[in-house]
């Protein structure tokens, strides 16, 4: 089978590029999956490793992630933070009329004078 065969537009290509999406789409999430898993370990490995240069020695079994709290508590008082950079506005709408000027298509007297008989 050719590659122009395998997308030809009977049924079995209709079958071939949907089992071929959805695949594509299976090994993608995997691997987005292995990947946030395996990402708090290396940022372990990572972090032991400046710890070292440091001087301060950690234990392996040390475990040196934060808690959720902790960690939610930052994000918050980081968003407060930022929150306040913005200017403080002053609450106040201002409506301008705006002159239109006068179109007959938009006009409501030729659509209710000129009914027809």
């Amino acid at each position: 089978m050719s590659y122009i065969n395998l997308l030809s537009i009977g049924s079995q290509g209709g079958w071939t590029v949907a089992l071929v999406g959805y695949g594509i789409v299976f090994v993608a999430l995997v691997a987005l999956v292995i990947v946030f898993v395996n990402l708090p370990k290396l940022l372990q490995i990572n972090l032991r490793s400046k710890l070292k240069k440091q001087g301060k020695v950690s234990s392996d079994s040390e475990d040196l992630s934060i808690e959720g709290s902790v960690n939610a508590a930052i994000a918050m008082a980081l968003y407060m933070h930022f929150d306040q950079i913005h200017d403080e506005e002053s609450n106040i709408i201002t409506i301008k009329k705006v002159t239109k000027n006068y179109s007959p298509w938009s006009s409501k007297i030729y659509g209710v004078m000129n009914q027809p008989r």
